[in-house]
């Protein structure tokens, strides 16, 4: 049937007074005449929908919504009815990507009527509730298969939080040299390592050859150094003793009577794959964070090495942050992560933190790759050559 303008919209008056009378039964014939061809108005595709949702028509409610969000994907308030439907037929899925939908559109700028407004709270308590109930049913089916809180594998705990969105995905971006095909981890585990055992049965030695050091020692050097021949680095602890440094190998050079002072800590390093490179490596001191000091995340300079603490005056509330993981230091236990990723440190204590820190060839490497690796940073730092800035 043709409808000019005019009775077209006389007839859209007539639903729209039925439907505010509560009349959905009356209101709902006169909006389907309506949406068929032949009338010189827009097809009143939303109130349809309301009158089909007065009326417990769940299926004539989406087939309205649909129609409207065929010609309009962007139509606020069809996204939220949507996700409102599939919220009362229990598909969290999606009435989750539905709100998130109508979510994303405020936060692109999208006129908010004050009706609508209660809605988008609703869609924010939805999506936290639904977000619970998701990671109850993950948790359900991995204690379904006997996994559960720390019996449950670091990487599938770290997948998860990225998942639920606890943590941020990070990725490698060494400021000097990124050699393609590492994984992307943040932190490995001492247990990947046999010679960890044996350096962190020697920790007693090392704290014992530490406290003859510190009784000769009162200030530390700046761990990160201004150098006349290059830009001042952008960093806070920039010739700051308050992140000291006590060398025993620097840019590969062998700090003779720090090395003397200290041989079973020197005998432990030695069981360690330390690269061996020409005014590069080795690279061992104590790294020394005063209290109340916090080093600013920061990027390592590669990605072929991995970076060691072994702890030796630990206080309270002191941690590493890897990526998107925090790692509290804990006595006896080394500490190995990737530098290349962003990371950070903090000693909110008032007491000293004292580690011993070095580097090691990633286990990934081949012998093969480290020999080539080696060339490479020799002929870099002889093009180059490297100054002592710290980091």
């Amino acid at each position: 049937m043709t409808r000019t303008r005019s009775e077209a919209e006389t007839v859209l008056q007539d639903g729209i007074a039925a439907l505010r009378a509560g009349n959905a039964k009356q209101a709902r014939p006169l909006f389907e005449q309506l949406s068929q061809p032949g009338n010189d108005i827009d097809p009143p595709w939303l109130l349809l929908a309301h009158a089909c949702r007065m009326m417990d028509d769940n299926a004539a409610e989406e087939q309205a919504l649909q129609a409207l969000l065929a010609t309009d994907k962007r139509h606020l308030a069809a996204l939220l009815l949507m996700a409102e439907l599939k919220a009362r037929q229990d598909d969290d899925r999606a009435a989750s990507a539905f709100y998130k939908a109508a979510l994303n559109m405020v936060g692109v700028g999208a006129r908010v009527s004050d009706d609508l407004r209660p809605k988008l709270k609703e869609a924010e308590e939805f999506l936290a509730g639904a977000h619970g109930r998701f990671e109850n049913y993950l948790l359900r089916q991995l204690r379904e298969t006997g996994l559960q809180g720390n019996d449950t594998p670091i990487p599938i705990r770290n997948a998860l939080d990225l998942l639920m969105g606890r943590k941020e995905i990070f990725y490698q971006k060494p400021s000097m040299f990124y050699y393609p095909g590492m994984p992307q981890r943040e932190f490995y585990e001492r247990e990947e390592f046999p010679w960890v055992e044996q350096m962190e049965a020697a920790i007693p030695d090392m704290q014992d050859e530490l406290a003859q050091v510190l009784s000769q020692t009162t200030q530390f050097d700046p761990y990160v150094k201004s150098h006349p021949d290059r830009p001042r680095p952008n960093n806070p602890l920039l010739d700051d003793s308050n992140w000291g440094a006590h060398y025993f190998w620097k840019n590969g050079e062998a700090i003779t009577d720090n090395i003397a002072q200290c041989p079973k800590t020197i005998a432990a390093l030695e069981t360690a794959p330390i690269p061996v490179i020409q005014d590069r490596s080795p690279m061992a001191l104590y790294s020394v964070l005063e209290p109340d000091t916090h080093i600013a995340p920061h990027f390592g300079l590669l990605n072929t090495r991995l970076i060691c603490h072994i702890p030796l005056i630990i206080p309270s509330d002191c941690a590493l942050r890897v990526g998107s993981e925090t790692r509290p230091w804990k006595e006896g236990e080394a500490l190995i992560f990737d530098d290349s990723f962003e990371h950070e440190a903090w000693n909110r204590s008032q007491e000293r933190r004292v580690i011993l820190l070095f580097e090691v060839w990633r286990p990934e490497i081949s012998e093969t790759e480290r020999a080539a690796l080696t060339t490479i940073f020799e002929a870099i730092n002889e093009y180059q050559k490297p100054v002592d800035i710290g980091i």
